[in-house]
């Protein structure tokens, strides 16, 4: 399957140009980066510390849509409505994992999914994926006398909060629940906030260092407690989680999927 990487000179892009150069099944045939990068005609193998892989780097998106099977996305909101656009165009996957993604972004990616398969989803672990899982059935199976708050980590430079797994986490919860986590989520509290309200289901951002990403599901009722928990040390995970992702949707039907769906949960 022959897959290109956009923002493949970023952080995370180098972690999947990683990923997909070492994964069987899957071969890198391009990489983007944004116009006037630095990183633009250079071999995205040296940048990746893979030595020369005959891959440069450029800033044709759609000339390099044309040729590929896939194309793995963990941009920026405005760049990755273009992305999904072109990968309409182009009938190919798109595998996003951008966070921070507005109503009105979604609303677009959704529509570009009538002729792309799109596969979104705000982690790509197989952990994170389970422990969202759990937490679904988990409040199914409890009542409103549990509370349920949810504590994310990341580091420093993280521009987003709550992150987006933990709001997918929180998704789960309302599911689970049956109600919509628009109407219970409790995003901020400062100062004389009074008590929590019975049904909420808060969140906690948490910065600093160089965490990868830590997310903690509490559920708290009178005389007892459930945490359940994942920790990342490695963005390897994230990236291996995509590829897997990209390889599952070749050839499925245009459409919106999740890493739920990939892995069958």
């Amino acid at each position: 399957m022959k897959i290109a990487v956009v923002g493949a000179a970023g952080r995370m892009g180098r972690e999947l140009v990683r990923a997909v150069h070492m994964s069987e099944g899957a071969t890198l045939a391009g990489a983007i980066e944004q116009r006037g990068s630095i990183a633009v005609g250079r071999d995205v193998g040296l940048l990746a510390g893979l030595g020369k892989i005959g891959v440069v780097i450029t800033e044709q998106a759609l000339e390099t849509f044309a040729k590929v099977d896939a194309v793995l996305d963990f941009t920026v909101p405005a760049a990755s409505v273009e992305f999904a656009a072109l990968a309409a165009n182009a009938r190919i996957v798109h595998v996003c994992g951008t966070t921070g993604l507005s109503t009105s972004d979604e609303a677009a990616i959704t529509a570009a999914a009538r002729h792309a398969t799109i596969i979104r989803a705000q982690n790509y672990s197989l952990g994170v994926n389970l422990l969202v899982a759990m937490t679904r059935k988990i409040a199914a199976a409890l009542d409103q006398d549990f509370d349920i708050e949810i504590v994310e980590m990341h580091h420093r430079m993280k521009v987003d909060a709550p992150s987006g797994t933990a709001l997918m986490l929180g998704e789960a919860a309302a599911v689970g629940r049956g109600v919509d986590l628009s109407h219970v989520a409790a995003r901020g509290r400062d100062g004389q906030t009074g008590a929590r309200k019975r049904g909420d289901i808060g969140f906690a951002s948490l910065r600093g260092g160089n965490v990868v990403g830590d997310h903690t599901v509490i559920f708290a009722a009178d005389g007892e407690r459930i945490e359940i928990t994942h920790k990342a040390d490695d963005r390897g995970i994230f990236a291996r989680g995509a590829v897997k992702a990209a390889l599952w949707g070749k050839g499925r039907t245009p459409g919106l999927y999740s890493m739920l769906d990939v892995l069958g949960l």
